[in-house]
């Protein structure tokens, strides 16, 4: 019989390289941030990091919708990380074509600013009704399903975190180019989003359940920028005055969660 030491020795160690390998890609991304700023300046290096604190902060769903997937198709384990790897490596190729499209469009109809609002703001209302941290399973899909009869479990679990990613999308995507009508910044910021989650899951799956009032902070930081785009025909709010109350949205859902709970509410 295997001592279970030989497996949880590999487990603390691939835990240590994901944690190291999640900080370096967050530090990767805030670099790349402070390069905008010493090569273009202020104002384009501060649309690219309020697009970035987007798309990281909404990664927060993504976490549970994986580890729900592997928990529904019964993903061995030792195949997660490949796994994920193709999944993301699709998602970062999809939502770069959705961004550069988006900002085409906004290019040349103007009219179109307000309807992602609306698409945001909507995004935000949803998030915020919804009860827990219930998020999208694509599982229940009736194409899911038909597909998942007929083709291996990683398969289709694969197409699930696609159909997963396709959904976030259409919430996340407008929300940055409610910051942001630079295609290159508006990809950046989604690549070094992404680029760390496959790690970042492994390390905040369990953990990320504690954060009981990241859906509230993401859920006010979508209807900010969701009115900050309806509004834009009229009303345009400084790039360095959004990044402000983006970050200290999420700064307060975030710090309100690790504060001790009440012993009457435990």
């Amino acid at each position: 019989m295997t001592p279970p030491t030989r497996t949880e020795a590999p487990s603390g160690a691939l835990r240590a390289r994901d944690g190291l390998v999640a900080l370096t890609c967050v530090l990767l991304g805030l670099g790349y941030g402070c390069a905008i700023w010493l090569r273009r300046g202020a104002e384009p290096a501060q649309q690219y990091l309020a697009g970035y604190l987007i798309e990281l902060s909404l990664s927060a769903d993504n976490v549970f919708v994986f580890a729900l997937v592997f928990e529904q198709f019964r993903v061995d384990p030792l195949r997660r990380r490949r796994l994920l790897f193709w999944g993301l490596s699709g998602a970062i190729v999809f939502r770069s074509a959705l961004l550069i499209a988006g900002v085409g469009a906004i290019g040349r109809f103007t009219w179109i600013i307000p309807v992602f609002g609306a698409l945001v703001l909507a995004a935000g209302i949803r998030i915020a009704t919804r009860r827990g941290r219930k998020a999208f399973d694509p599982t229940g899909n009736p194409a899911i399903r038909f597909f998942a009869g007929r083709v291996p479990a990683t398969l289709a679990a694969l197409a699930a975190l696609e159909a997963a990613d396709l959904v976030f999308a259409l919430d996340s995507l407008p929300a940055v180019l409610a910051v942001t009508h630079d295609a290159a910044i508006a990809v950046a910021s989604n690549l070094f989003a992404i680029l760390g989650l496959r790690s970042l899951f492994f390390v905040v799956s369990g953990a990320m359940r504690t954060l009981r009032y990241l859906n509230a902070g993401l859920a006010t930081v979508l209807s900010f920028v969701g009115v900050k785009m309806l509004a834009e025909p009229w009303v345009r709010i400084p790039t360095a005055a959004s990044l402000a109350i983006i970050t200290a949205l999420l700064a307060l859902s975030v710090g309100a969660s690790l504060l001790p709970r009440r012993e009457g509410r435990q």
